[in-house]
């Protein structure tokens, strides 16, 4: 089943190939982080109006979450160019590259969580200081659930995907996760 939404999503990336190279990546990849953060935030405030009947709309929440997910775009972008530069999937069993490129992202899961709680909390006006101190209090919260969700996930990326797809996929399994997140960064 996964393999064939992989290969449904490599063939609508492929109709839209220009999209995929140069420059255009970058854009893209962006665009779309940005994007699927504030559609999170959408769908979790969506939720918690569910539960709250008088809870209105926070479109400044909103704006912060699509902010930070533009922030993480490019940093999303350069990551993957990176691992695929230092593991070449040339010489070695292809599952070994696969595993150590899981294992180096996953080495570096906390610095993209601590980007996110960071550049939130300095959009909502929060001190440095008090960003930190937020990503420490909720770092165990967040970090167990990474390793519950991204190992896998990034097991199918990296096995199944060329590099000008994976931050796309990351950002369509991103929507789940950054309901998530939101719902974390927001809880009281």
């Amino acid at each position: 089943m996964h393999s064939r939404i992989l290969r449904q999503l490599v063939r609508l990336a492929q109709r839209h190939a220009p999209l995929f190279h140069g420059r255009s990546l970058i854009i893209v990849n962006t665009a779309s982080s940005g994007l699927l953060l504030g559609g999170a935030d959408i769908i979790q405030q969506a939720l918690e109006q569910r539960k709250k009947q008088t809870q209105r709309w926070d479109i400044d929440r909103t704006c912060h979450m699509f902010v930070t997910g533009c922030s993480m775009g490019p940093l999303l972008h350069y990551w993957y160019l990176w691992i695929d530069k230092i593991i070449p999937n040339k010489g070695v069993q292809r599952l070994k590259v696969v595993i150590m490129k899981v294992a180096i992202d996953q080495a570096f899961a906390p610095f993209f969580g601590g980007w996110y709680f960071i550049i939130m909390a300095l959009l909502q006006g929060h001190s440095l200081a008090d960003s930190i101190d937020e990503f420490r209090d909720k770092f165990w919260d967040y970090y167990l659930a990474e390793l519950i969700v991204w190992p896998g996930a990034q097991l199918l990326n990296f096995l199944y995907l060329p590099t000008q797809y994976r931050v796309l996929f990351v950002n369509i399994v991103t929507l789940g996760w950054n309901v998530y997140l939101s719902y974390l960064k927001h809880q009281r």
